[in-house]
C-alpha cells in the first residue's frame, strides 16, 4: 500500500477514536538521521487495527519530524498540550497516600515502572542489532553499580533455558517476545540478542533489558503499599540517571518509542480483584472518568479476567511522577468504594 494511503486509513481510525492527526502532503519524503521514515511509524496500526494508537517512533527525531502526525495524537491521550514544559518529581514525600487494602483482600499486588532510551540511539524499532548489544553492554555495567537492596543479578535472555524463562513470564517478572503490534513496528528484530533481566535478590526490583523500550526499571511487591514501591523506584531512577545519559526532551519530556510513555513515562498500577465492577460493559469507560486504565495481568491487549485486573494511571506526560502516583490511589480508593457498593 503506497505510503500516502497508509497515513491517511490510520487518520481516519484514530480520528474515530478521538485523535485528530494533520497528516498531510510532506511527511512521505522525510527520513531521519536513523533511517525512519513515516511509513515506519505507522505500520503497526495499519496492520493491526485494532491497535489503540499503532505508531511508534523510531527515534527522538521523529517526534520533531513527524510533529504533525505525532503531535495531536499525544495532546489527544495525555489530555495535554505538547508545547507544554514538563515537570519532575520523585520525592516519595510529597505522596498523599495509604494503604487501600491491609488485609489484602482486593490488591494482591503494586508495581510502578517508567520507560528510558539512552541519548544518541535510536530506539527499538530502528536500532541495528549491533547497537542493541552495545546499549546492553553499556546499562548492564550501570545496573551492576547498584547497592545495597537494589544490588542484583543479570539473566541475558538469549542464554536462558525454558524453563527458567517461562517460569519468570509465568510470575510477570520477565517479558516474552512482544506482540503482534510490536512485530509489525520492527521491535522484535534479532529476537533474543541483546535482551535480558536484572533482578535484585529479594525479587523487589528489576530491570528489563531492550524490550519495547531499551530500559525498563520497575519497582514491584505484594500487597499495596504503594508509598514503599514508589520509593524504592525513585532510589533506582535517581541512582542511574547520575551514569545513563537518558534521552530527554524539553517539550515532550523522558522519549520512548510509544507516544502514550512519554513525559514521566512512569506507569504505576495495581493487580487487585474487582469482581463486580469488572462485569460492567462501561468497566473501561469507568475507569477512564477516574483518570485510570484497566487491562488484563498479562499486560497491554490483555483482558481481565475472572474479576483480576490490572489498573493504572492513564496519563504520564503533562503530570509529574508524584502526581501519576497519586491518580493511581485515588482512581483506584474510589473504585474500591464503588466494589463495595455493587
Amino acid at each position: 500500500m503506497p505510503v500516502g494511503s497508509r497515513i491517511r486509513r490510520l487518520k481516519d481510525r484514530l480520528a474515530g477514536l478521538g485523535f485528530l492527526p494533520q497528516a498531510g502532503a510532506g511527511l512521505e519524503g522525510l527520513r531521519t538521521e536513523n533511517g525512519v521514515t513515516v511509513d515506519m511509524v505507522v505500520r503497526s496500526g495499519q496492520e493491526n487495527p485494532d491497535s489503540s494508537i499503532g505508531v511508534y517512533a523510531g527515534d527522538p527525531e521523529s517526534y520533531r519530524l513527524f510533529a504533525p502526525l505525532l503531535d495531536p495524537i499525544i495532546s489527544g491521550y495525555h489530555q495535554y498540550s505538547a508545547s507544554a514544559a514538563p515537570s519532575r518529581n520523585l520525592d516519595p514525600r510529597d505522596l498523599a497516600v495509604t494503604n487501600l487494602d491491609p488485609s489484602g483482600e482486593r490488591i494482591l499486588s503494586t508495581r510502578i515502572r517508567v520507560g528510558r532510551n539512552l541519548k544518541g540511539y535510536a530506539f527499538s524499532p530502528a536500532i541495528t542489532a549491533e547497537a542493541r548489544r552495545e546499549l546492553e553492554r553499556t546499562i548492564v555495567d550501570a545496573l551492576g553499580s547498584l547497592t545495597g537492596d537494589l544490588a542484583g543479578t543479570y539473566y541475558p535472555l538469549a542464554d536462558m533455558d525454558e524453563a527458567t524463562r517461562a517460569q519468570l513470564v509465568s510470575d510477570h517478572f520477565l517479558f516474552k517476545q512482544g506482540d503482534r503490534f510490536l512485530e509489525s513496528a520492527g521491535i522484535n528484530r534479532d529476537w533474543p540478542e541483546g535482551r535480558g533481566i536484572f533482578v535484585s535478590a529479594d525479587t523487589r526490583f528489576s530491570a528489563w533489558v531492550n524490550e519495547e523500550d531499551e530500559l525498563r526499571i520497575i519497582s514491584m511487591q505484594p500487597g499495596a503499599d504503594l508509598l514503599a514501591v514508589f520509593e524504592r523506584l525513585a532510589r533506582a531512577v535517581q541512582s542511574l540517571e547520575q551514569i545513563l545519559p537518558f534521552a530527554y526532551d524539553e517539550r515532550l519530556g523522558y522519549l520512548n518509542s510509544c507516544p502514550t510513555n512519554l513525559g514521566t513515562a512512569l506507569r504505576a498500577s495495581f493487580h487487585l480483584t474487582l469482581p463486580g465492577l469488572s462485569k460492567r460493559s462501561d468497566f473501561k469507560e469507568l475507569c477512564l472518568s477516574l483518570g485510570l486504565e484497566a487491562r488484563g495481568v498479562d499486560g497491554e491487549h490483555s483482558e481481565p479476567e475472572g474479576g483480576v485486573c490490572d489498573i493504572s494511571n492513564r496519563r504520564r506526560l503533562g503530570i509529574n511522577e508524584v502526581e501519576a502516583v497519586q491518580a493511581l490511589h485515588d482512581g483506584t480508593k474510589r473504585l474500591l468504594e464503588l466494589e463495595q457498593e455493587s
